[in-house]
């Protein structure tokens, strides 16, 4: 059996940090960090565990805003007029907190659990974390995977129309509000059809909501990613070994956003997956968990 850890609550960059491990302790460590509005618990138990069957510390974590880690404050609701402003105007979006603070908070967490450097895998909106880690705080990162994610270049296509109302709807009211929209959200995401999933959807919906939602933080976090930026100048200064994984039909990071990510980054390899949206189906895990695997062992043996 795989050593596992509980989740456990770590204070790091002056917040509450819930985190939860997989695997043997001197394996390489591997951070997995989340996308907006989404928990720890996106990346599911059994994709944690078969990373780390393949030689790897998995350290999952609540970003801050989400789950059991620190709920902040401040902020409104976006509204669609800020959005206008920030497209047409370029009037940036105000924030309590940008993606550089997030950044922060991976860092801190590392320094709590005695961890010098480490493999970052992003997904969406932690992909852009990952890339301002690997920005800011090079010498902690060994190599970078982001994953339906994208530079902040405002020249990518934007959302669909179907994912972009997702993304503003006002939030559920009851459970069973909660759940109803829980499904189609993921069907939306997805793309098509994964039985298995949507199997497993009922189950991974009861145990986010059990954990507790945070609306409002789910707002902060959209308002940081808008608030940051553009990262694409800067992402030609990155020198660690990077992976960029997309979608073909990823309808809220479109493909155009990975293509923007991997072409940004001196050296990147880019990983499109046919068929897939802006989630990661339990099909498409062997090829996920594959490249991850390589380029993450292949960085490590380089650096040895």
């Amino acid at each position: 059996m795989l050593a596992h850890q509980p989740p456990q609550i770590a204070r790091a960059n002056g917040i509450d940090i819930c985190f939860e491990i997989f695997g043997d302790p001197a394996a390489e460590p591997l951070l997995l960090i989340m996308g907006l509005g989404a928990q720890m618990i996106h990346w599911d138990d059994d994709f944690c565990r078969q990373l780390a069957a393949r030689g790897f510390r998995v350290i999952r974590f609540d970003n801050r805003d989400i789950g059991k880690s620190s709920h902040m404050s401040g902020g409104k609701r976006l509204t669609p007029f800020e959005l206008l402003k920030l497209r047409f105007l370029k009037i940036p979006v105000a924030a309590p907190y940008r993606l550089i603070d997030m950044a922060k908070d991976t860092v801190g967490l590392m320094d709590v659990l005695g961890i010098k450097s480490a493999h970052l895998v992003g997904a969406s909106m932690g992909g852009m974390i990952a890339q301002e880690v690997a920005l800011s705080f090079p010498q902690r990162v060994r190599s970078l995977t982001s994953i339906m994610s994208t530079t902040g270049n405002p020249k990518i296509p934007p959302p669909t129309r179907e994912a972009a109302a997702m993304l503003m709807a006002p939030p559920p009211t009851t459970k069973e509000e909660y759940f109803a929209r829980f499904a189609k959200t993921w069907k939306v995401l997805r793309v098509g059809s994964f039985p298995e999933d949507e199997a497993l959807d009922p189950a991974r919906a009861a145990r986010t909501y059990e954990r507790g939602l945070n609306p409002n933080g789910v707002g902060r976090q959209l308002r940081a990613v808008l608030a940051s930026g553009s990262r694409k100048e800067r992402l030609g200064q990155v020198k660690v070994p990077t992976l960029v994984i997309h979608g073909t039909v990823d309808p809220l990071v479109r493909p155009e956003g990975g293509k923007d990510t991997a072409a940004s980054i001196p050296g990147a390899k880019l990983l499109m997956i046919e068929g897939m949206g802006h989630a990661l189906p339990i099909p498409m895990w062997p090829q996920i968990i594959g490249a991850i695997d390589e380029h993450a062992h292949r960085a490590a043996a380089k650096a040895a």
